[in-house]
């Protein structure tokens, strides 16, 4: 009857989206300048496009509302404002009996896939909706007799076409995993763009990507190259299939402007264009169709594409995943056998598969199997803590690193911290169900670290902390105790003036803090020379655990270097005059007190002629043992084998 002179297309979300590209279809099928055809967010129809007084009049309105649910608060609300304000309304509906559905005058159901179906991702209820939209226009265009029957018979066969167009897109789906694989994980910052009824697939496209690889996406037309962050080198995807010659060319010089940035056009476009060769990284050519239905087929490759970028992404948490779950593994199955986290990280299948995830880590990094998603600091602080782990660094550094102490505990923390943060920053679950949830298991592995004995009882009463002492260190403590009965006494002495390196100087001195037990009336070399020299200079530049005699007293000594609590260099060293256990001591305590101490032993031994058994560390006395160097102890060893024959 004429009465009706704007229509509003309106939606949320991807329905918006469909809304841009239906408002295209209606602008080519009613070819009425004189009908405003506006496509538009609800939300911004009811906030900006009613006028603004009870008073407006839309009777000469009639507003298409879509949704896949029907219950998209925005749409409905919108609707329910027009219908007071007299406007006509129409709903494209995937859900039955939906609020929707009982708001409009009338109803057009898409059924596309389950009537209950509300996933987010509503890939096909898009194009469903697209062409349910294609019908209204249709219909209305023979009603008001804008168009004639042959033109509505020719754009019904379009769209009984379309099927078969997709379907061998679909037959495409190898070519565009493998760019999907290649591309994604190679750049932090994507884009998509498109050019008239195109900038509707792109719009989707970066939906689709959003919500599948849960990153910050642009959507531009592609003459607003300008506004793209070339800088970035970004990943972009071009919608170009469809497109009108006299458009098209601009596109392609576009698409060579991407290239010579050293951004990745990923392009659409029709089957036969070869303009495009040499300038992208990935060319979909697909079977060509009118302009106004363009954004089905080249939004199809883009739903396809960013489907298998969010798999491409979410390989890589899955070998953070393994990678953790491997490490767990072993510690698991070696503390089950008793062993403290001191021992586990000397074990060599423990530094074996540190070493290898170590490998496998470089290797995808350096193959590009890495998105830059996983963040330059969280990469490196995984490669660093990998080489502490695997002994390739001094633990000693771990602090001027990480700001702790370099402990096992504190290590494996860090490192599964770390996995944790690369997991959730990599993880894309791509059902829908799961969308916007993601429930990635992130637990940390924590084992222990409560040692108990004469020593670790000692260092606690004098308030010193696990972290102070290096982990080498507290492994040889906690073997070396084995062989211990008990302490007699302590100095403790504070080192003072190491350089930024923790090494002595000219300026390096050395005081006595406090003195205990038998040393309590004794006078102490440095409480009247404060020159750090002799063996405490020696375990303050290599940072090891001491035990031997007294230069003076020939006292049993063990001295251990303390680290201070705030910086990562030797503040205290603490020695100790010990007594031995008296009677026969197992000989595995013996040579696990020993360390390597006792592979030297064995070593010379060996030099010497002998085959070497464990039963020779019993010619020894045991305050000899661990009071003499290695070389004394062969020696006697080997005059006491050559005088028993």
């Amino acid at each position: 009857e004429g009465t009706i002179k704007r229509i509003y297309l309106v939606g949320q979300g991807t329905a918006g989206i469909a809304a841009q590209a239906i408002g295209h279809l209606f602008t080519h099928y009613l070819g009425d300048p004189a009908i405003q055809i506006c496509p538009l967010k609800a939300s911004e129809l009811s906030g900006f496009m009613m006028g603004d007084g009870d008073g407006d009049t839309m009777a000469d309105a009639l507003v298409i509302a879509i949704s896949q649910s029907g219950t998209t608060t925005d749409t409905n609300l919108a609707v329910d404002m027009v219908k007071d304000r007299g406007a006509a309304t129409l709903a494209i509906v995937n859900r039955r009996d939906s609020d929707l559905t009982f708001k409009a005058d009338g109803v057009v159901y898409t059924s596309s896939g389950r009537d209950i179906e509300m996933s987010v991702a509503s890939t096909k209820a898009f194009y469903s909706q697209i062409v349910a939209g294609a019908l209204i226009g249709l219909h209305l265009a023979a009603e008001t007799k804008k168009r004639d029957a042959d033109f509505v018979s020719e754009s019904i066969r379009e769209l009984l076409a379309l099927p078969s167009k997709m379907r061998k897109i679909l037959t495409m789906t190898e070519a565009i995993k493998a760019s999907a694989d290649t591309h994604a994980v190679s750049r932090t910052y994507w884009a998509t763009v498109g050019s008239g009824a195109n900038k509707a697939s792109s719009d989707e496209i970066r939906i689709k990507l959003s919500e599948l690889c849960y990153k910050t996406i642009s959507s531009d037309f592609v003459e607003d190259k300008k506004h793209i962050d070339l800088s970035s080198e970004p990943l972009i995807i071009v919608c170009a299939a469809g497109t009108r010659e006299s458009v098209l060319g601009d596109i392609i010089k576009d698409t060579a402007i991407f290239h010579a940035h050293k951004a990745i056009p990923i392009v659409i476009t029709n089957e036969g264009e070869e303009r495009f060769n040499g300038t992208a990284a990935s060319i979909f050519r697909v079977p060509a169709v009118p302009e106004h239905l363009a954004p089905v087929v080249n939004t199809l490759v883009g739903h396809l594409w960013g489907y298998f970028a969010a798999l491409a992404i979410n390989e890589g948490s899955r070998v953070m995943f393994e990678h953790r779950k491997g490490i767990q593994k072993v510690i698991t199955e070696f503390e089950t056998k008793g062993m403290n986290l001191y021992e586990i990280i000397l074990e060599k299948k423990f530094r074996e598969t540190i070493i290898e995830i170590y490998r496998n880590f470089r290797i995808s990094r350096r193959d590009g199997k890495l998105p830059p998603i996983l963040g330059f600091n969280t990469a490196s602080d995984i490669t660093l803590l990998l080489k502490y782990l695997a002994g390739k660094l001094p633990s000693a550094d771990f602090e001027l690193d990480f700001d702790c102490k370099g402990t096992p505990s504190n290590m494996l923390d860090k490192l599964f911290a770390c996995f944790s943060s690369a997991i959730n920053a990599m993880a894309r679950p791509v059902d829908a169900i799961k969308h916007q949830a993601k429930t990635v298991t992130v637990g940390t592995s924590r084992i222990t670290e409560a040692f108990e004995g004469i020593l670790f009882d000692e260092l606690r009463q004098r308030g010193i902390t696990l972290p102070q002492v290096t982990s080498t260190n507290v492994l040889v403590l906690k073997n070396f105790q084995g062989v211990l009965s008990g302490i007699e006494g302590g100095l403790l002495y504070r080192i003072d003036g190491l350089n930024l390196l923790g090494e002595a100087t000219s300026e390096t001195t050395i005081s006595l803090v406090n003195k205990d037990g038998i040393f309590t009336h004794t006078t102490s070399r440095v409480e009247n020379d404060p020159r750090l020299k002799g063996t405490k200079s020696i375990i303050v530049r290599e940072g090891n655990v001491f035990v031997g005699k007294g230069n003076k007293d020939d006292k049993n000594t063990l001295i251990i270097p303390v680290l201070s609590k705030k910086a990562n260099v030797i503040e205290f060293i603490l020695s100790l005059n010990i007594t031995f256990k008296k009677g026969r001591i197992p000989l595995h305590a013996k040579s696990k007190a020993l360390g390597g101490k006792h592979e030297r032993i064995r070593n010379i031994m060996q030099e010497n002629g002998f085959t070497w058994d464990d039963t020779y560390l019993e010619l020894i006395p045991i305050d000899q043992l661990f009071g003499l160097s290695a070389e004394k102890i062969a020696e006697k060893m080997t005059e006491a084998l050559n005088s028993a024959g």
